[in-house]
Protein backbone atom coordinates (compact mmCIF):
# COMPACT_ATOMS: atom_id res chain seq x y z
CA UNK A 1 0.00 0.00 0.00
CA UNK A 2 1.55 3.53 -1.08
CA UNK A 3 1.61 6.09 1.88
CA UNK A 4 -0.08 9.37 1.81
CA UNK A 5 3.08 11.04 0.09
CA UNK A 6 2.91 8.81 -3.42
CA UNK A 7 1.31 10.56 -6.02
CA UNK A 8 1.45 7.24 -8.60
CA UNK A 9 2.83 4.34 -8.21
CA UNK A 10 3.57 2.04 -10.77
CA UNK A 11 4.74 -1.77 -10.36
CA UNK A 12 5.86 -4.20 -12.45
CA UNK A 13 4.13 -2.67 -15.75
CA UNK A 14 4.80 -4.73 -18.79
CA UNK A 15 3.33 -3.26 -22.15
CA UNK A 16 3.42 -5.60 -25.24
CA UNK A 17 1.87 -4.63 -28.68
CA UNK A 18 0.98 -7.33 -31.25
CA UNK A 19 1.12 -11.30 -30.61
CA UNK A 20 3.02 -14.30 -31.27
CA UNK A 21 6.09 -13.51 -33.47
CA UNK A 22 5.07 -10.14 -34.01
CA UNK A 23 4.65 -9.30 -30.34
CA UNK A 24 6.98 -5.81 -29.04
CA UNK A 25 7.47 -5.29 -25.92
CA UNK A 26 7.68 -1.84 -24.55
CA UNK A 27 8.26 -2.08 -21.04
CA UNK A 28 9.09 -4.72 -18.77
CA UNK A 29 8.78 -5.14 -15.22
CA UNK A 30 8.77 -1.23 -15.12
CA UNK A 31 8.81 0.39 -11.33
CA UNK A 32 8.14 3.90 -10.84
CA UNK A 33 7.27 6.51 -7.60
CA UNK A 34 6.58 9.70 -8.25
CA UNK A 35 6.29 11.80 -4.81
CA UNK A 36 4.01 14.49 -3.87
CA UNK A 37 4.76 18.00 -4.51
CA UNK A 38 7.54 16.95 -6.62
CA UNK A 39 9.02 17.63 -10.35
CA UNK A 40 10.00 14.62 -11.95
CA UNK A 41 11.19 14.76 -15.27
CA UNK A 42 11.01 11.52 -17.46
CA UNK A 43 13.40 10.74 -20.05
CA UNK A 44 14.81 7.95 -22.74
CA UNK A 45 15.79 7.52 -26.38
CA UNK A 46 12.88 7.04 -28.77
CA UNK A 47 11.25 4.05 -28.74
CA UNK A 48 11.24 3.73 -25.01
CA UNK A 49 7.82 4.41 -24.02
CA UNK A 50 7.78 7.46 -22.55
CA UNK A 51 4.33 8.56 -24.38
CA UNK A 52 2.98 5.30 -23.96
CA UNK A 53 3.97 5.49 -20.00
CA UNK A 54 1.74 8.75 -19.64
CA UNK A 55 -1.33 7.65 -21.59
CA UNK A 56 -1.23 4.73 -19.10
CA UNK A 57 -0.75 7.22 -16.30
CA UNK A 58 -3.84 9.05 -17.62
CA UNK A 59 -5.54 5.84 -17.80
CA UNK A 60 -5.98 6.33 -21.48
CA UNK A 61 -4.59 2.82 -22.27
CA UNK A 62 -3.63 -0.56 -19.77
CA UNK A 63 -0.70 -1.97 -19.58
CA UNK A 64 -0.37 -5.94 -20.80
CA UNK A 65 0.51 -6.56 -16.70
CA UNK A 66 1.52 -4.52 -13.41
CA UNK A 67 -0.33 -2.02 -11.99
CA UNK A 68 -0.43 2.02 -12.25
CA UNK A 69 -2.35 3.73 -9.06
CA UNK A 70 -2.57 7.52 -9.37
CA UNK A 71 -3.87 9.80 -6.15
CA UNK A 72 -4.52 6.23 -4.61
CA UNK A 73 -6.67 5.41 -7.63
CA UNK A 74 -6.63 2.82 -10.24
CA UNK A 75 -5.44 4.78 -13.12
CA UNK A 76 -8.08 2.95 -15.18
CA UNK A 77 -10.45 5.50 -13.16
CA UNK A 78 -9.12 8.42 -14.57
CA UNK A 79 -10.86 7.94 -17.54
CA UNK A 80 -13.95 9.08 -16.43
CA UNK A 81 -15.59 11.68 -16.33
CA UNK A 82 -14.16 14.55 -14.07
CA UNK A 83 -10.61 13.33 -14.72
CA UNK A 84 -9.32 16.78 -15.27
CA UNK A 85 -10.08 17.39 -11.46
CA UNK A 86 -7.29 15.22 -10.58
CA UNK A 87 -4.87 15.48 -12.89
CA UNK A 88 -4.03 18.02 -15.59
CA UNK A 89 -2.42 17.75 -19.01
CA UNK A 90 -0.44 20.21 -21.32
CA UNK A 91 0.20 18.23 -24.39
CA UNK A 92 3.19 19.37 -26.68
CA UNK A 93 1.33 21.41 -29.10
CA UNK A 94 -1.49 22.71 -26.89
CA UNK A 95 -4.07 21.19 -28.62
CA UNK A 96 -6.09 23.95 -27.98
CA UNK A 97 -9.72 24.00 -29.78
CA UNK A 98 -9.29 26.35 -33.01
CA UNK A 99 -13.38 26.87 -32.87
CA UNK A 100 -13.23 28.66 -29.23
CA UNK A 101 -11.62 31.81 -28.31
CA UNK A 102 -9.02 31.66 -25.45
CA UNK A 103 -11.13 32.33 -22.68
CA UNK A 104 -13.87 29.61 -23.58
CA UNK A 105 -10.58 26.75 -24.10
CA UNK A 106 -9.92 27.26 -20.96
CA UNK A 107 -13.18 27.57 -19.10
CA UNK A 108 -14.03 23.62 -21.06
CA UNK A 109 -13.67 21.53 -18.41
CA UNK A 110 -15.48 23.35 -15.97
CA UNK A 111 -18.47 23.90 -18.52
CA UNK A 112 -18.30 20.43 -19.60
CA UNK A 113 -19.25 20.01 -15.62
CA UNK A 114 -22.45 21.42 -16.10
CA UNK A 115 -22.93 22.59 -12.60
CA UNK A 116 -21.49 25.89 -12.19
CA UNK A 117 -22.91 28.75 -13.39
CA UNK A 118 -22.10 30.18 -16.61
CA UNK A 119 -20.69 33.51 -14.95
CA UNK A 120 -19.15 31.78 -12.57
CA UNK A 121 -17.41 29.59 -15.19
CA UNK A 122 -16.65 32.54 -16.96
CA UNK A 123 -14.82 34.18 -13.78
CA UNK A 124 -12.78 31.11 -13.11
CA UNK A 125 -11.60 31.19 -16.14
CA UNK A 126 -10.27 34.55 -16.42
CA UNK A 127 -8.33 33.93 -12.95
CA UNK A 128 -6.63 31.14 -14.68
CA UNK A 129 -5.38 33.06 -17.53
CA UNK A 130 -3.94 35.51 -15.71
CA UNK A 131 -2.13 33.16 -13.27
CA UNK A 132 -0.49 32.06 -16.35
CA UNK A 133 0.75 35.51 -16.79
CA UNK A 134 -1.76 36.33 -19.59
CA UNK A 135 -3.97 39.70 -19.56
CA UNK A 136 -7.34 40.38 -19.73
CA UNK A 137 -7.45 41.46 -23.57
CA UNK A 138 -6.08 38.31 -24.42
CA UNK A 139 -9.73 36.35 -23.88
CA UNK A 140 -11.43 36.71 -26.61
CA UNK A 141 -8.73 36.24 -28.92
CA UNK A 142 -8.64 33.18 -31.28
CA UNK A 143 -5.97 30.39 -31.33
CA UNK A 144 -4.80 31.22 -34.57
CA UNK A 145 -4.12 34.72 -33.41
CA UNK A 146 -1.60 33.60 -30.27
CA UNK A 147 2.19 33.19 -30.83
CA UNK A 148 3.65 29.51 -29.56
CA UNK A 149 4.41 31.28 -25.91
CA UNK A 150 0.71 32.57 -25.66
CA UNK A 151 -0.61 29.05 -26.61
CA UNK A 152 1.64 26.98 -24.50
CA UNK A 153 0.16 29.67 -21.57
CA UNK A 154 -3.50 28.75 -22.46
CA UNK A 155 -3.28 25.11 -22.54
CA UNK A 156 -1.15 25.45 -18.95
CA UNK A 157 -4.21 27.37 -17.63
CA UNK A 158 -6.85 25.08 -18.87
CA UNK A 159 -4.93 22.45 -17.52
CA UNK A 160 -5.03 24.07 -14.45
CA UNK A 161 -8.67 25.25 -14.46
CA UNK A 162 -10.07 22.37 -12.13
CA UNK A 163 -7.28 22.83 -9.59
CA UNK A 164 -5.77 19.11 -9.90
CA UNK A 165 -3.42 18.20 -7.28
CA UNK A 166 -1.27 16.41 -10.42
CA UNK A 167 0.23 18.20 -13.57
CA UNK A 168 1.84 16.22 -16.76
CA UNK A 169 3.25 17.94 -18.66
CA UNK A 170 4.42 16.43 -22.82
CA UNK A 171 7.67 18.62 -23.45
CA UNK A 172 6.32 21.93 -22.22
CA UNK A 173 8.61 23.67 -23.92
CA UNK A 174 8.82 22.56 -27.55
CA UNK A 175 8.96 24.80 -30.15
CA UNK A 176 9.52 28.05 -28.15
CA UNK A 177 12.38 30.31 -28.47
CA UNK A 178 15.05 30.47 -25.84
CA UNK A 179 13.57 33.48 -24.43
CA UNK A 180 9.77 32.65 -24.59
CA UNK A 181 11.03 29.12 -22.97
CA UNK A 182 12.74 30.72 -19.92
CA UNK A 183 9.84 32.56 -19.09
CA UNK A 184 7.57 29.82 -19.25
CA UNK A 185 9.53 27.60 -17.18
CA UNK A 186 9.95 30.52 -14.97
CA UNK A 187 6.02 30.58 -14.71
CA UNK A 188 5.81 26.42 -14.02
CA UNK A 189 8.37 26.60 -11.35
CA UNK A 190 6.28 29.53 -9.72
CA UNK A 191 3.44 27.82 -10.56
CA UNK A 192 4.41 24.75 -8.85
CA UNK A 193 5.71 26.60 -5.56
CA UNK A 194 2.35 28.69 -5.36
CA UNK A 195 0.04 25.73 -5.63
CA UNK A 196 1.66 22.92 -4.40
CA UNK A 197 1.35 20.60 -7.62
CA UNK A 198 3.26 17.58 -8.34
CA UNK A 199 4.52 17.50 -11.95
CA UNK A 200 5.41 14.57 -14.40
CA UNK A 201 6.77 15.90 -17.60
CA UNK A 202 8.78 14.43 -20.55
CA UNK A 203 11.21 16.64 -22.02
CA UNK A 204 14.01 16.55 -23.93
CA UNK A 205 15.37 20.06 -23.19
CA UNK A 206 18.32 19.90 -20.75
CA UNK A 207 17.92 23.45 -19.93
CA UNK A 208 14.29 22.78 -18.77
CA UNK A 209 15.08 19.48 -17.21
CA UNK A 210 17.75 21.01 -15.17
CA UNK A 211 16.03 24.15 -14.11
CA UNK A 212 12.76 22.30 -12.79
CA UNK A 213 13.89 19.06 -12.21
CA UNK A 214 13.72 17.33 -8.41
CA UNK A 215 14.22 14.04 -9.58
CA UNK A 216 14.97 12.29 -13.30
CA UNK A 217 13.52 8.95 -14.11
CA UNK A 218 15.67 7.67 -17.01
CA UNK A 219 13.95 4.63 -19.49
CA UNK A 220 15.86 2.10 -20.99
CA UNK A 221 16.10 -1.52 -21.35
CA UNK A 222 12.23 -1.15 -20.75
CA UNK A 223 12.12 -0.18 -18.09
CA UNK A 224 13.17 2.60 -15.20
CA UNK A 225 16.80 2.38 -15.23
CA UNK A 226 17.61 5.15 -12.30
CA UNK A 227 15.46 7.77 -11.02
CA UNK A 228 16.92 10.33 -8.86
CA UNK A 229 18.20 13.80 -9.07
CA UNK A 230 20.42 15.29 -11.50
CA UNK A 231 23.96 13.99 -10.13
CA UNK A 232 23.01 10.90 -9.04
CA UNK A 233 22.02 10.30 -12.74
CA UNK A 234 24.77 11.45 -14.11
CA UNK A 235 26.56 9.49 -11.94
CA UNK A 236 24.93 6.52 -13.15
CA UNK A 237 27.17 4.50 -15.60
CA UNK A 238 24.98 4.10 -18.96
CA UNK A 239 25.71 4.70 -22.81
CA UNK A 240 22.22 6.60 -22.91
CA UNK A 241 22.80 8.73 -19.64
CA UNK A 242 26.74 9.28 -20.97
CA UNK A 243 25.14 10.29 -24.71
CA UNK A 244 22.36 12.58 -22.73
CA UNK A 245 23.76 14.31 -20.27
CA UNK A 246 27.65 14.02 -20.74
CA UNK A 247 27.36 15.34 -24.29
CA UNK A 248 28.01 19.10 -25.70
CA UNK A 249 24.73 19.48 -25.50
CA UNK A 250 24.41 18.56 -21.69
CA UNK A 251 27.70 20.11 -21.12
CA UNK A 252 26.20 23.60 -22.29
CA UNK A 253 23.18 23.27 -20.68
CA UNK A 254 25.16 22.78 -17.23
CA UNK A 255 27.23 25.77 -17.65
CA UNK A 256 24.34 27.89 -18.67
CA UNK A 257 22.49 26.57 -15.61
CA UNK A 258 26.09 27.17 -13.68
CA UNK A 259 26.17 30.50 -15.04
CA UNK A 260 22.47 31.61 -14.33
CA UNK A 261 22.73 30.49 -10.29
CA UNK A 262 26.28 32.07 -9.77
CA UNK A 263 24.65 35.40 -11.15
CA UNK A 264 21.52 34.93 -9.30
CA UNK A 265 23.42 34.56 -6.23
CA UNK A 266 25.52 37.59 -6.87
CA UNK A 267 22.23 39.72 -7.42
CA UNK A 268 20.43 38.73 -3.92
Amino acid sequence: MADADTIIEIRDLATVFGQGDSAFTVHDQLQLTVRRGEILALVGGSGTGKTVLLRHILGLTRPTRGSVTVLGRPAAELGGEGASARVGMLFQHGALYSAFNVLDNIAFALRELGTLPPALVQDVAMVKLRLAGLKAEHATRMPAELSGGMIKRVALARALVMDPPLLMLDEPTAGLDPDSSDAFVALLRSLHRELGLTVVMVTHDLDTLFELSDRVAVLAEQRVIVCAPVPEVLAFEHPFIRHFFLGERGQRAMELLRTRHHDGEKGQ
